[in-house]
């Protein structure tokens, strides 16, 4: 195959999944037209920290978890000065919890030093941060902040993405730079919530519901056994 076709045949796939990834946003919107962060938080810095404990937790036990951790804790300066084993008792129904405790009292301890406590609204600046990855940074920038910086890649995420044949990839940052490809940069903070919501309803990991979903006509079923 020559160069050229092989660029026009990498050209004509690509506009072929924009196509079908704008029938999956109809689709999603039309079915979740309403479709907030699970967390539940009031400033950008509360969905920082729950954003960090959410990792390999399910949302609603960290939401049982934030409520009263932030009538103790509520400022980067409270979780700074906590002792770690405090922090520790107060995080550990999440899983992980010497790890993710130390790394809440040091991204606080870095909010404090190097941005006067105050969440930056940069993804370079966020990710430096200790525990924050791209996922949380991009939860954070988009969901808090309006900003569109990427798409979250979860569990959720990535499972419907391969399944709807809009990536092949498994690595969340790869899967997360075909998503930003073949989406609208206006509909990268939604899409994640709305696919979210779908992976918790109809497409889960073990038993999708395949019957019910509006998506059937053209879902290509990417590793689910018929």
């Amino acid at each position: 195959m020559s160069a050229e076709h092989s660029t026009d045949d990498l050209a004509s796939e690509k506009l072929e999944t924009k196509r079908h990834a704008a029938k999956v946003l109809r689709r999603l919107k039309a079915d979740y037209p309403e479709a907030p962060c699970a967390l539940v938080y009031r400033t950008p810095f509360q969905l920082l920290v729950a954003t960090i404990l959410s990792a390999q937790c399910t949302d609603a036990r960290v939401n049982l978890v934030t409520k009263d951790l932030f009538r103790k804790y509520r400022k980067p300066a409270d979780f700074a000065s906590a002792p770690i084993r405090e922090l520790e008792k107060a995080v550990q129904s999440t899983g992980f919890y010497r790890n993710k405790a130390k790394n809440i009292k040091a991204c606080s301890q870095g909010l404090l030093e190097r941005h006067g406590g105050k969440v930056p609204k940069d993804i370079d600046a966020l990710v430096n941060l200790a525990g924050v990855g791209r996922k949380t940074a991009n939860v954070v920038l988009g969901t808090a902040f309006g900003l569109a910086t990427g798409v979250v890649v979860d569990t959720h995420v990535g499972r419907l993405s391969r399944r709807l044949g809009l990536t092949r990839q498994k690595d969340a940052v790869k899967v997360e730079q075909d998503l930003t490809r073949v989406l609208p940069k206006k509909e990268w903070i939604e899409f994640s919530h709305r696919m979210i919501y779908h992976g918790r309803s109809i497409c889960s990991a073990r038993r999708p519901v395949c019957d019910e979903c509006s998506m059937k006509k053209f879902c290509p079923r990417v590793g689910i056994e018929s």
